[in-house]
């Protein structure tokens, strides 16, 4: 068996890539696949029995149909809440251990759900960005859109880029980060007929999260 993945980027950081992952995490869990996922560089991790661990990566594992140990989930967990190149500056990222880590997750599951770490070209360390590491993995990519002020611009921006490596797009998720963002629907609008790919849902605006409500809204993504 060899999964199925999707690598989740995002149009910037704090934009809902994780509420994306664990959603759609809950979403294949419902149609009876067996998942797994990763959130391979993660900077603002607190410690845990001595462990650096990010509370993302956290969820992702708490999530996964299979209990795994948290390395396998997040490779490269670092304390300081920096961009990964600098944050890592003493154990900087390795491409081929993140294959290597996914290679191993992919046996495992129908469908293994990867998260970036902030938009397409945030830099993973001196020579590699988020765009190397979907590259690397070689998935689909999904688009989450954070909703806010110059999203429409950053959606088309984030999905020329995308196309421009050569991945598949497999859709798009608008996330509503702010409460109050003016013209929601119009924005949304204007993004679906800018981009050509799949709405696969718009996830609202939570002040308490709750993933299954969230799943709720992914009606149109392809399985």
């Amino acid at each position: 068996m060899s999964a199925q993945g999707y690598f989740i980027t995002g149009t910037d950081t704090d934009v809902g890539k994780t509420c994306a992952t664990i959603a759609l995490m809950r979403y294949f869990k419902r149609q009876g696949k067996t998942v797994l996922g990763m959130k391979p560089v993660a900077s603002g991790c607190t410690l845990h029995a001595g462990e650096l661990k990010n509370a993302d990566a956290l969820l992702i594992q708490e999530n996964a149909s299979i209990a795994l140990d948290y390395q396998m989930i997040n490779p490269y967990a670092y304390k300081l809440p920096v961009s990964p190149h600098i944050a890592g500056i003493h154990n900087p990222v390795k491409l081929a251990i993140i294959v290597e880590c996914y290679n191993s997750l992919k046996v495992l599951a129908d469908i293994v759900i990867v998260e970036g770490a902030g938009g397409w070209y945030a830099p993973l360390n001196a020579q590699d960005d988020i765009s190397d590491l979907a590259n690397a993995l070689a998935l689909p990519v999904i688009l989450v859109v954070g909703l806010r002020l110059g999203c429409i611009n950053h959606a088309k921006l984030s999905y020329q880029a995308i196309k421009l490596s050569g991945l598949a797009c497999a859709g798009w998720i608008p996330v509503s980060v702010d409460p109050d963002l003016l013209n929601r629907d119009e924005n949304i609008q204007a993004i679906k007929t800018a981009l050509p790919v799949p709405l696969l849902g718009v996830l609202p605006y939570q002040k308490q999260l709750d993933y299954d409500l969230l799943a709720d809204q992914l009606k149109l993504l392809l399985t």
